[in-house]
């Protein structure tokens, strides 16, 4: 009789553990997925329409200003979406001793940066974009990434 009762409770308790340990493996699989739904969510989508070569600023306006703001100085629309504010533009000189970082800068626009803002990279980089842009010209990616920097040249705070 006692036996029984053991083998009984015994039996009652694995099936209990056996239970908690499904719970614990379909929670850790539900918060994956969710997470999984989140990070897809938050993703920023910059459209890349086709501008000027020669025209920093409409480049700015239309590829950078979304996270940097108009202004250069990291309030753009999507600035609030990202893990990291954007970097303010303006300060570029300052914080350089005075000298505008200029191979910086156009190193940045080339191949991007380490910084994690969106969770991988702070910001596209934009040196492959601005390269298909003009394909049958290979000096057109640097005209444009030259102008660019150029234009964030000329918003620097004095």
């Amino acid at each position: 009789m006692i036996s029984i009762l053991a083998d009984a409770n015994f039996r009652g308790r694995t099936e209990e553990l056996m239970l908690k340990g499904i719970l614990v493996i379909a929670s850790a699989a539900l918060l994956t997925v969710s997470l999984g739904f989140a990070d897809q969510n938050s993703k920023i989508v910059i459209p890349v329409n086709k501008t000027a070569a020669n025209d920093g600023k409409q480049m700015y306006t239309n590829y950078c200003a979304p996270c940097h703001g108009t202004d250069g100085k990291g309030g753009g629309p999507a600035a609030s979406a990202l893990k990291t504010q954007p970097s303010d533009l303006t300060l570029l000189r300052r914080n350089n001793n005075g000298r505008f970082p200029d191979t910086h800068v156009v190193t940045i626009l080339q191949f991007g940066t380490e910084v994690s803002a969106h969770g991988s990279a702070t910001m596209p980089v934009w040196g492959p974009i601005l390269g298909t842009m003009n394909p049958s010209s290979p000096q057109d990616k640097q005209l444009r990434i030259s102008n660019l920097t150029r234009y964030l040249e000329s918003i620097q705070e004095r």
